[in-house]
């Protein structure tokens, strides 16, 4: 008799045979490989975190390389918006394995607003550096209520890499995923800088693992 080992909570390996696959699996995997902008906004518990070490696993093993920034690993308490942005950049940097100098590079840029380097920091460094698709991982998404600090220039800067495909071909390499407990109107500020309805959304019913 084979005998399975099964666990609650927590994010499953890639190649754990207690995965069960839903819809949700094949419907981001093709989403993203296709350049979607995605989110997965659910309640605790139902598989987000393993529907993206799942597709992170798949997208990886067609080239596509994948990032994660999870945000509660940055966290929200007594954070200034340099300090989260920054914070940011360096998940990045360790996601992607990006040669750069990030104190230097985010020093010299300090009469720019701490988005406008991170917009920067994606086109000249991401994209100059990493060849081929990309998909960014943001974890957690949710925790961005609890920031001291406007959010709605973080979304509007989403938006503006996907706006952006039209004159820049390098664009059209990235994507994100945005995933948490929440529900697209929670983190809606500002409707017209939203990335919210360019994107598209998967319910609890179809990431449930």
């Amino acid at each position: 008799m084979k005998k399975h080992n099964y666990q609650v909570g927590g994010s499953l390996p890639p190649d754990t045979p207690c995965y069960v696959r839903r819809k949700a699996d094949q419907d981001l995997y093709q989403a993203l490989v296709a350049g979607e902008f995605c989110y997965v906004l659910t309640s605790r518990q139902m598989g987000k975190s393993s529907l993206r070490v799942q597709t992170t696993h798949r997208l990886q093993g067609i080239g596509i390389h994948c990032g994660i920034v999870d945000l509660t690993e940055i966290g929200t308490q007594d954070l200034t918006a340099d300090q989260w942005y920054a914070s940011i950049l360096r998940c990045l940097v360790s996601s992607f394995n990006l040669q750069v100098n990030l104190r230097a590079w985010w020093r010299s840029r300090s009469d720019l607003s701490p988005v406008k380097r991170l917009s920067d920091f994606i086109e000249e460094v991401l994209l100059a550096e990493v060849e081929g698709n990309l998909v960014i991982f943001i974890d957690e998404i949710d925790s961005i209520l609890g920031l001291s600090f406007p959010i709605e220039d973080f979304f509007a800067l989403i938006r503006a890499c996907y706006n952006k495909r039209t004159e820049n071909q390098a664009y059209q390499r990235l994507s994100f995923v945005l995933l948490g407990v929440a529900t697209p109107s929670d983190l809606i500020v500002d409707k017209q800088r939203t990335p919210f309805n360019i994107g598209r959304g998967f319910g609890f019913f179809q990431s449930k693992s």
